[in-house]
């Protein structure tokens, strides 16, 4: 895989998309763009330049949320702790966005998921690992038990369950942008060593 060229394509992308009219869609596709510019930086291992593009994904997200989204976009909320969460950034603000959005409260398991996640963020452990517990059979086991694990800070647990989440990432036949990359596994991996249950 050339990163370097899967980087000068999506910057390609972030570029052209900048001169389009800025809403909602394209404000998706703007942070999906930076997403995939990130990630392929980082793959090519310029963590310096892949954060930088991170950070703009994220704020792309926010951005294409406060234009006007529907309310149970939870993708563009996790897409944003995430990209901070690899970039090695403070995920607090869009952690708070999240939760004051609702989304530990969500019917969907993908909005649980949001607050999930947000929760761990935030340190507030106890309640994310309940919330953990009760995604239910149509969420993924494996990312389940990965953030229970996080959440119980139990290192053996957390260690497990991220084989099985790379195990299925491997399977996959559709990626975001097209780009092969587990980026869960890297924000799980980012909020696990926070708590010192791997090296970062």
């Amino acid at each position: 895989m050339d990163w370097r060229e899967r980087y000068e394509r999506a910057a390609a992308r972030y570029a052209a998309g900048e001169r389009r009219e800025l809403d909602e869609r394209q404000l998706v596709q703007l942070a999906n763009a930076a997403w995939a510019a990130g990630l392929s930086l980082l793959m090519a291992g310029d963590r310096e330049g892949a954060a930088e593009w991170l950070r703009q994904s994220a704020e792309r997200y926010r951005e294409s949320w406060d234009a006007g989204v529907a309310p149970d976009a939870w993708g563009r909320p996790i897409a944003a702790m995430k990209a901070l969460l690899i970039a090695g950034e403070d995920a607090t603000e869009p952690a708070r966005w999240t939760l004051g959005a609702g989304a530990a409260e969500a019917e969907s398991a993908i909005g649980r998921y949001a607050g999930v996640l947000a929760l761990i963020v935030l340190g507030r452990d106890e309640e994310a690992a309940t919330l953990a517990a009760e995604l239910g059979d149509g969420f993924p086991g494996d990312v389940a038990a990965a953030l229970g694990a996080v959440a119980a800070r139990d290192a053996e647990a957390y260690g497990s369950a991220l084989t099985e989440v790379r195990k299925s990432f491997d399977t996959r036949a559709a990626f975001l942008e097209d780009l092969p990359v587990a980026d869960t596994a890297l924000a799980l991996d980012a909020l696990a060593a926070r708590r010192r249950l791997i090296r970062s």
